[in-house]
């Protein structure tokens, strides 16, 4: 969820562009601090905030409150400090990965500790999820010559059961007058995962019964290869910015992913099914154990004239494809539109469309059991999502700007060309989730 990676409305500070473009390269990476802010912020020994409360909630679903402070600071030769603090809390029910059934259906709890009733017809939710995560990034951005800029970052973001540390570099360089702008960026990320009753054993089948009978943890352990387990993460980013006029900006960038070690969902089960479509077991997911990804992106920023209101357009589009068969679109559009002096609205609208992994499958029959990957996780399935909402925002007195925006989000999956047997006919396989974002932020 993008929180607050948004460019600031505030008009009493010269930009410094060369800083936010070297913090955007960063921010591409998963790793900026808040370009917004070194946007802004070009007077020595002078702080910049921004801070937000986000709220996300989905239809009898997921639930997030998220806050977030983050501050940069100019010093006397163009050095840029940039500090990120994100505190965010999820309660609610999350999809096991089982499908619906005619009847109820009995699961154990990741924990192995209780088990819980999805009644017949529903998807299976495990209502017991929630997490709280503190993270902070850290940016330091300086000029190394009069074209070159370069910034160092670091990231800890800790979880109740997930623990990820990182670093970032880059370098940005301005030639053509300083209307183009030259970017390359890497990261790196080393994350352990320590779930709750430890890292279920591929393709084995979720015990079910009394978990407090004297056999049951000797039984439960058998399902287990460990208690934690990490993988890491290296990211390169190349970019071009170029100013074309006077109203308009553009930028193009290329990133390669390479992610290695434990990529299963350790909270996920595949139901297998006989050839009726009645559930039979159910089973822990298997994922491979690295994977490569690839993407572009494209942005152009337009001012118009007056005879539109000075609206500024951003419209992006980001490709993104990798070696488990997924490929996606995601096309952004913005328009921001004064309304008098000191305030703005900025309508927003976002679709997203993805295929399906190659090893994604919503469930197994029984006499074709998978002896290689299988997920029936909807987030690598099939599917296409919209965002529509707005943002509404003011200058106040001194500069300091507050702003208010609230946004529908809508996931659809769809079916990748399974053919479902007789039990599953009117059964929901396919779940649309729904969402509400509301977030208030204040820049002073």
């Amino acid at each position: 969820m993008n929180k607050l990676n948004e460019t600031s409305k505030k008009t009493n500070k010269k930009p410094n562009i060369k800083a936010a473009l070297s913090l955007a390269t960063s921010a591409l990476l998963g790793t900026g601090v808040l370009s917004a802010g070194v946007a802004q912020a070009t007077e020595a020994d002078e702080w910049q905030f921004d801070s937000a409360f986000l709220i996300y909630s989905e239809a009898d679903r997921v639930s997030a409150t998220e806050a977030i402070i983050a501050g940069t600071k100019t010093f006397a030769n163009d050095e840029i400090l940039s500090l990120k603090l994100t505190i965010d809390a999820l309660t609610g029910a999350s999809a096991n990965g089982a499908v619906a059934q005619p009847n109820a259906q009995t699961f154990t709890r990741p924990s192995g500790n209780g088990q819980y009733v999805t009644p017949a017809g529903e998807t299976p939710l495990d209502d017991t999820f929630h997490d709280t995560r503190v993270q902070l990034n850290a940016q330091w951005t300086q000029p190394l010559s009069d074209n070159i800029t370069g910034s160092v970052g670091g990231h800890f973001s800790k979880e109740y059961d997930y623990l990820s540390l990182g670093v970032n570099g880059n370098l940005a360089y301005d030639f053509n007058k300083k209307n183009t702008t030259v970017s390359m960026g890497l990261s790196y990320f080393q994350d352990t995962f320590t779930p709750e009753g430890g890292i279920p054993k591929p393709h084995s089948s979720m015990l079910v019964g009394d978990s407090s009978s004297p056999e049951w943890d000797a039984e439960f352990a058998k399902t287990r290869i460990g208690d934690s387990d990490d993988k890491s993460t290296a990211d390169i980013l190349v970019g071009v910015t170029q100013v074309i006029n006077r109203r308009m900006i553009t930028a193009f960038n290329y990133s390669y992913s390479m992610v290695d070690g434990y990529l299963t969902d350790p909270f996920k089960v595949v139901s297998v099914l006989n050839t009726d479509g009645l559930a039979q077991d159910y089973i822990y997911e298997s994922r491979p154990d690295s994977r490569v990804k690839q993407s572009t992106f494209m942005q152009a920023k337009y001012n118009f004239d007056d005879s539109l209101l000075n609206t500024v357009a951003d419209v992006s589009y980001r490709y993104m494809w990798d070696d488990w068969g997924i490929n996606s679109h995601t096309i952004d559009t913005r328009f921001t539109i004064p309304v008098g002096a000191t305030s703005y609205i900025e309508p927003h609208i976002r679709f997203y469309q993805q295929s399906e992994a190659d090893f994604y499958q919503p469930y197994v029959i029984d006499e074709q059991a998978p002896i290689g990957f299988v997920s029936a996780d909807y987030r690598i399935g099939e599917m296409t999502a919209i965002t529509v909402g707005a943002k509404y925002g003011v200058v106040l007195n001194g500069g300091n700007e507050l702003s208010f925006r609230l946004e529908y989000y809508r996931q659809t999956p769809t079916n990748a060309g399974f053919t479902d047997p007789n039990a599953l006919s009117g059964q929901d396989i396919y779940p649309v989730v729904e969402a509400i974002i509301a977030q208030v932020s204040y820049s002073f």
